[in-house]
């Protein structure tokens, strides 16, 4: 047999090793795949599901926080709510009938509109029984207060200066929604039975978020609540416009405003405070779910790596192969390290798509605008690979240390 010492001087010197570049080794570990297809897929699903759970809980919030910016720009965040309060004995205390017209005389004030709570129940007709009540109040609403609101009128129209002035009402949406009506037809308005009369409906109120409790009411001229249901005419709850860069110091002087003579017995509040605190609380619960997307990510990762210590063992006569005829432990080592990146690529992908779908459709049921992070998406994939790597990386080194003798044994 001839050896390397054997050959003449003059013969042709022998050809280098083949060193495999990148693209060889991401062929040779996509041909790893390509032959156990159902065991990638599922090897993959692990990984998807992380990703798609991380994007969703990444992307969701942050569509939520784009719709409540978005809300409180179409509604103002300037509003301010008074309230009464209670006095010292414990007891409700009202407001003063002259809450309002002070309140209007402090200058970064741009309006005030109050409601007065009227102790009656309203029903569908005369027919239902009086303790069905709906969880509905029954407000009297001045008429300016639609415009302090910045609320629009769903269907039909809002009390006008001679409406007020009789038994007509206008439905706040939830208020409508209770009492099966979702429009008016001025040919033929509803009614509603509502302290011992009928009263014709003549408006829906759109939504409003800053003034939940006018969502849940039925409202009635100022004139016509003290005339006809026993009003006192006392403000229950005023709210307030100020300009936008002197809230802070309008909200110092309101409760002084309201009631000179007993500033301690009202309330003031700022409803986007409410809505911003609402969405702390949701961005708390997302951490959660963070954290549960990283448990499945988690998961997923020591599934591609099971399946690559499986794949090492059932392939080391092709890794003894490879290494008899030249292969070197760097070759070896990253043709598998390659296939473990791939697969966890490939599963990332697939948690980017899913993950844009979930948020896509779930913002679209909610009316939100989707909002997709480009961090989270490329942050993804690049997650999903860095796990693959981790994952992959014992089961390449395991397959490096093998010796063609032991692996073609």
């Amino acid at each position: 047999m001839t050896t390397i010492m054997d050959r003449p001087a003059d013969a042709e010197p022998l050809p280098s090793p083949h060193r495999l570049g990148s693209g060889d080794m991401f062929r040779l570990g996509s041909h790893g795949m390509r032959t156990r297809p159902l065991r990638a897929v599922l090897s993959a699903l692990g990984i998807a599901i992380g990703i798609a759970a991380m994007i969703a809980v990444v992307s969701i919030p942050a569509s939520s926080s784009k719709a409540l910016s978005d809300k409180l720009a179409a509604l103002g965040p300037n509003m301010l709510v008074i309230k009464p309060g209670k006095s010292f004995m414990g007891q409700d205390a009202p407001l003063p009938k002259t809450a309002v017209p002070m309140i209007q005389r402090i200058g970064p004030v741009t309006a005030a509109g109050a409601t007065g709570n009227i102790a009656t129940t309203v029903r569908r007709n005369d027919q239902i029984d009086p303790g069905e009540t709906s969880g509905l109040a029954v407000y009297a609403a001045e008429q300016n207060l639609l415009d302090v609101l910045n609320g629009k009128v769903h269907s039909g129209k809002w009390l006008d200066p001679v409406s007020a002035k009789y038994p007509t009402a206008v439905l706040g949406s939830v208020a409508a929604t209770r009492l099966g009506m979702d429009n008016i037809d001025p040919a033929r308005p509803p009614q509603v039975w509502l302290g011992g009369q009928w009263f014709t409906v003549v408006g829906i109120l759109a939504e409003l978020p800053l003034a939940p409790e006018i969502e849940r009411s039925v409202l009635v001229g100022w004139d016509v609540a003290q005339q006809r249901l026993a009003f006192t005419g006392n403000p229950g709850t005023v709210y307030v416009r100020a300009q936008d860069n002197q809230v802070q110091n309008v909200r110092r002087v309101l409760a002084a405003t309201a009631s000179p003579e007993h500033p301690n017995e009202v309330e003031v509040a700022l409803p986007s405070e409410a809505l911003e605190a609402q969405n702390l609380a949701q961005e708390s619960y997302s951490a959660l779910f963070l954290a549960l997307g990283g448990v499945a990510l988690l998961v997923g990762g020591v599934g591609v790596a099971n399946t690559m210590v499986i794949s090492v063992l059932e392939r080391r006569r092709e890794i003894g192969l490879r290494r008899a005829l030249g292969a070197t432990r760097r070759q070896i080592r990253g043709q598998f390290l390659a296939e473990s990146v791939l697969l966890s690529g490939l599963g990332g992908l697939v948690g980017v798509v899913l993950g844009v779908g979930v948020t896509a459709a779930y913002a679209l049921s909610q009316s939100w605008p989707a909002v997709l992070p480009p961090i989270a998406l490329f942050g993804g994939v690049a997650i999903a690979a860095l796990v693959g790597a981790i994952a992959g990386a014992y089961p390449a080194m395991r397959a490096a240390l093998l010796t063609p003798t032991s692996a073609l044994a």
